[in-house]
């Protein structure tokens, strides 16, 4: 569980508790836990770095899977909590919140399709292998919310043009590989900040001794985990399953009619030498979606308009439309902030999956043409109308449709690793030394 700490409140890792003997009162040290980062105002605890270690060790015995040393697991454990931690005080100003009711109807939904079980027998299974509900649950919100931080960041540096579409639409046409996904791992032997050319020299001279290794039949995950400087490194480099047209370009140029089990690289990057491994293939799934239409109103509270003041604003159109006495479309017009005002808050058809996962759950449970009373979501408060709701095979989506979604996962894939890079090289994080007398 994330713990966000004002620095004014730390002292040190240690409690002193007094201890009256006779006369005389003498202090006893007594330790609690360690502060092991830094991170702008946040830190890191030493307990969060062993739990998150112990937790990967089990699922690695759970899975036969072997690891790297436990320095190497710590050191991979550290830069996914730093990680962490910013990206949960980027969330904190942008005013993202994960509610209770939120968490519980995700775990349940993760007991259901992983261990097909409700919610009190998941909750047990948990305690028995982890030994803290409450801190998967925990673990899950901050994965909601770093998670919805990512999507919200990234996806307004993500430009795709008519262009690129049409050549994708073509090019699909072309393809007679459409029907296979490739389980893609993926090792990334970064550059440091600022790289001079010797650290260039020295990053190609590890990332072909990776190369060397895999050939001779190293555990290409065991080296993941060691190695990797990607967000992938703690699930032993596993990128998940993808078309050929999903992936980043790079990845689809190595892989493409290439068999299970081979690997490629180093190729560089801006970011460092990347190696890619084919873990799987298969044939390509048909999965159905259900696609909803909605239009809103948005109102982004500011310095100068409180959060209650949006809300009650978005709640007086909404008995004003009930009564019929203003128009949904014209008050989108007039009064929403962002690129749908013009179009009268007209979200068109989309998989509800991409939305704010607040703005997912209200459409969910409207029927068509309903109203959701206003609600906030990371964007600020809105007022939403579900207009359509259909069902639709994902492998038959229109050219145009499916190859922008294609393109934009490929684009977010790589400015992800973009922006997470950034985000790190303007905060201020500074990792502890260990207390070698312990």
């Amino acid at each position: 569980m994330k713990k966000i700490i004002k620095l004014a409140f730390i002292f040190t890792g240690l409690a002193f508790t007094a201890v009256s003997t006779s006369s005389v009162v003498t202090a006893k040290e007594q330790e609690l836990d360690k502060v092991a980062a830094i991170v702008n105002t946040g830190v890191v605890l030493q307990s969060e770095v062993n739990d998150l270690v112990s937790n990967v060790k089990k699922q690695a015995l759970a899975e036969n899977q072997s690891l790297p040393s436990d320095q190497a697991l710590a050191t991979q454990a550290m830069e996914k909590l730093i990680n962490d931690t910013l990206l949960m005080e980027i969330g904190e100003r942008m005013g993202v919140q994960i509610s209770d009711a939120q968490l519980d109807d995700t775990i349940a939904n993760i007991a259901k399709d992983n261990a097909n079980m409700n919610l009190e027998q998941f909750r047990e299974k948990i305690i028995s292998e982890i030994g803290s509900y409450e801190k998967y649950r925990e673990g899950i919100r901050t994965e909601m919310i770093t998670g919805e931080v990512r999507r919200a960041s990234v996806r307004r540096r993500v430009n795709i043009t008519d262009q690129e579409i049409d050549n994708l639409v073509k090019l699909m046409k072309e393809q007679t590989n459409n029907d296979i996904e490739y389980n893609i791992g993926h090792i990334l032997i970064a550059f440091p900040d600022e790289p001079t050319q010797a650290d260039l020299v020295a990053t190609k001279e590890r990332a072909d001794k990776v190369m060397e290794l895999l050939k001779t039949g190293s555990d290409f995950k065991k080296i993941a985990i060691a190695s990797s400087g990607s967000p992938t490194a703690l699930k032993g480099g596993d990128t998940g399953w993808h078309g050929i047209n999903e992936m980043p370009t790079l990845f689809a140029e190595l892989v493409d009619g290439k068999s299970s089990g081979e690997s490629f690289g180093p190729v560089r990057t801006g970011l460092g030498f990347n190696i890619v491994k084919i873990l799987g293939l298969r044939g390509k799934e048909i999965v159905e979606i259900t696609e909803v239409k909605s239009r809103h109103i948005l109102i982004e509270p500011s310095i100068i308009l409180s959060e209650e003041k949006a809300e009650q604003i978005l709640k007086d159109f909404l008995i004003k439309i009930k009564a019929g006495e203003a128009d949904f479309d014209a008050l989108a017009r007039e009064h929403s902030e962002g690129p749908t005002a013009t179009r009268g808050g007209d979200l068109g058809w989309a998989d509800p999956s991409g939305y704010d996962p607040v703005f997912t759950k209200a459409l969910s449970g409207l029927e068509i043409d309903e109203y959701h009373p206003p609600f906030r979501s990371s964007f600020g408060w809105h007022l939403v109308q579900l207009t359509g709701r259909r069902v639709l095979d994902a492998t038959e989506k229109s050219d145009t449709n499916r190859a922008y979604q294609l393109i934009y996962n490929r684009k977010f894939l790589i400015e992800s690793q973009r922006w997470l890079k950034e985000t790190r090289d303007e905060a201020y994080i500074e990792i502890l030394e260990a207390d070698e007398s312990n």
